[in-house]
């Protein structure tokens, strides 16, 4: 979804329609006076959304050459693919932070980029971290820094986030992979020992949750209590796996960068606001 506002005031959602040739039919709605800040915010639903941007930037520069241009782009669409491995493979991130770039922003902000690469390709970026909302589930699902346990699904995220929370019990996970096919086996669990404390787990993208369910299967089996999740950025391919139907996890927290599903239809997920 695209919105823009002026000045930091109200949140604008562009009008946009088709033609029968399926290009765009933008209306945008100007302001009384020459505005002197124009803040885009994009969560991410699709790649058709870029031209819009474009379209819209461009559109508002030569209305208002003088003002400050900013975009808020909490998910980095295509950070997964921030290398190539065969010469066939186009670097999709590279590419599409070079198409950002071209629009000439003052500012750029992510949160918690899941590639240093991609944030590195883009100008003028700030890459805000996610504690503010990580804290915000914590405390929604009422987690104890003494009593709790944090876990992290592999060593990354351990690294990740580990030093952002001060707990007393911390673990993370080691996964079996099949390196043939790359399916995830199972997972072993390093650190303290999880039985009979509940658990906070930590990652910071989700497609269907593959490495938390597996994460979850190994620590209820060890004997842990209620499991809560914090994903940063989570896809709405997470209803397709099994997290929401295995009844191991209590509640999944996410911002709303990139998960549009419907929270009265999935009750385990809860969605925090990223402009709160």
């Amino acid at each position: 979804m695209l919105r823009y506002r002026y000045d930091g005031g109200e949140i604008i959602t562009p009008a946009v329609t088709k033609y029968p040739d399926g290009t765009f039919k933008i209306d945008l709605t100007l302001p009384g006076n020459t505005p002197e800040h124009i803040g885009f915010i994009w969560t991410y639903g699709d790649e058709t959304e870029q031209m819009q941007l474009y379209y819209m930037v461009s559109s508002l520069k030569e209305s208002f050459p003088c003002a400050q241009f900013g975009l808020f782009m909490p998910y980095l669409p295509n950070a997964r693919m921030d290398r190539v491995h065969e010469a066939s493979e186009v670097f999709t991130l590279k590419y599409f932070c070079r198409f950002i770039n071209s629009m000439g922003f003052d500012k750029v902000q992510v949160i918690d980029a899941h590639s240093n690469v991609g944030a590195a390709l883009l100008d003028r970026v700030e890459n805000i971290s996610p504690k503010a909302y990580i804290e915000k589930a914590m405390e929604r699902a009422g987690f104890d820094a003494e009593k709790d346990q944090l876990f992290f699904p592999d060593e990354g995220s351990m690294k990740r986030y580990g030093g952002m929370f001060k707990a007393a019990h911390l673990s993370f996970g080691m996964k079996k992979r099949d390196w043939a096919t790359g399916k995830i086996l199972g997972l072993d669990v390093s650190g303290d020992d999880p039985k009979g404390r509940r658990i906070f787990i930590i990652d910071d993208i989700c497609a269907y949750g593959g490495t938390v369910f597996y994460s979850a299967q190994k620590l209820k089996e060890l004997g842990c209590g209620e499991i809560n999740v914090f994903f940063t950025h989570c896809e709405n391919s997470i209803s397709e796996g099994k997290l929401f139907e295995c009844g191991m996890i209590n509640k999944i927290y996410t911002t709303n960068s990139l998960c549009t599903l419907d929270t009265e239809k999935y009750p385990i997920l809860d969605i925090i606001d990223c402009l709160v």
